[in-house]
């Protein structure tokens, strides 16, 4: 299957080279052409996993943005979701009939691209999904090295519009046979672990990470005081989930710890795989990182706008989002992906609805 796949980031590459090494003919675009050229030269990415380490083919390498999606049946977009609306209205007038995009994760991500397109006025029928992680837990070595310690084994997905499901989560299965169908897209963006999982991390150890050059904030940084907290934030993603009726499985955070529990996205056993790797162990800029800028920004202000809507309250969301606004200074429930900012605050369950199923209209 011809493939494009979005950004020079860990997951980019880490979808580069795997889907690359499952025989499809992927296209990588990135917009850094100096980044890119170590391997555009020969376009070759080098992948270490559990199988070993070996180089990879791809079928191009280009930072043309136009010649990455020419063709292609899957689009994969492994990117922050702070990278959403730029790229959308880069893309918004290629995208053709047809094709399928894969936003993993994407914190509602998949409005932002429809919208964008039907703002563009591309009437092409495209689908947009988005599921609750990366399908890889992946740290490049190099810019043309790149190792994957876990691969995804669930990655439940929702497509916008809705009504496109049927025919889009074969298209993706056949890059992740891992993926789930899920109701909507709205219950694939409340799938998302990153804001359940990377606040209290970052912002309980935020001492350490200031304080050290480089601080695990899986290994030392997981301890028994921050999993309850994890916890309590996950069971308000849970409570608002279904308050929206959406039923299990839920796949809760808690099963990523605890192989006794059900088999959570990465499967049994990737906790203590991504901590052996080392690959974690790293220096985290509260101020600019993702963590703080896509999964606390982002995540949590759409968690705690979708909230208020309905009258589903999360004090430790909301708790979360206070103290990341006094960190970086800044109201990330104005600036982050509040409902008022994307636009549908007020809409009403019938309004949801139809978005859900049918897509944003022009």
């Amino acid at each position: 299957m011809k493939i494009a796949v979005i950004g020079g980031g860990h997951g980019s590459y880490a979808a580069a080279a795997h889907l690359s090494d499952q025989g499809h003919a992927v296209r990588l675009w990135r917009r850094d052409g100096s980044a890119l050229a170590s391997v555009k030269e020969n376009s070759v990415i080098t992948l270490t996993d559990s199988a070993g380490t070996r180089d990879v083919g791809l079928a191009l390498a280009t930072t043309n943005l136009a010649e990455a999606l020419d063709g292609a049946a899957l689009i994969v977009i492994p990117l922050p979701s702070t990278t959403h609306p730029v790229l959308a209205e880069q893309m918004a007038p290629l995208w053709s009939d047809g094709q399928v995009v894969f936003l993993p994760p994407g914190t509602f991500g998949s409005y932002v691209f429809a919208k964008a397109a039907r703002d563009a006025g591309n009437t092409a029928s495209v689908a947009f999904a988005e599921t609750g992680t990366l399908p890889y837990l992946a740290r490049k070595q190099s810019e043309t090295h790149v190792r994957i310690s876990v691969y995804a084994t669930r990655l439940p997905t929702g497509v916008m519009p809705a009504r496109e499901s049927e025919r889009a989560m074969p298209v993706i299965a056949e890059a992740y046979p891992a993926v789930e169908a899920l109701a909507d897209a709205r219950d694939g963006a409340l799938m998302n672990a990153g804001p359940i999982i990377h606040p209290p991390l970052i912002m309980m150890n935020a001492g350490p990470l200031e304080h050290f050059d480089a601080w695990d904030i899986h290994n030392e940084g997981t301890q028994p005081a921050i999993r309850r907290v994890t916890d309590a934030l996950d069971n308000e993603r849970i409570k608002l989930r279904e308050a929206l009726g959406y039923g299990a499985p839920h796949f809760p955070l808690a099963d990523h710890y605890d192989d006794a529990r059900a088999e959570w996205m990465y499967g049994n056993a990737s906790h203590e795989r991504l901590t052996d790797s080392g690959d974690w162990r790293e220096a985290i800029d509260l101020l600019s990182h993702r963590y703080m800028r896509e999964d606390s920004a982002l995540g949590l202000s759409f968690l705690v706008s979708l909230g208020a809507e309905i009258g589903v309250e999360l004090p430790i969301a909301r708790g979360f989002l206070a103290i990341a606004s006094a960190i970086v200074s800044e109201d990330l429930m104005m600036s982050g992906r509040s409902l008022t900012a994307l636009g549908l605050a007020g809409l009403d369950r019938a309004g949801w609805a139809r978005l859900l199923e049918q897509g944003p209209q022009a």
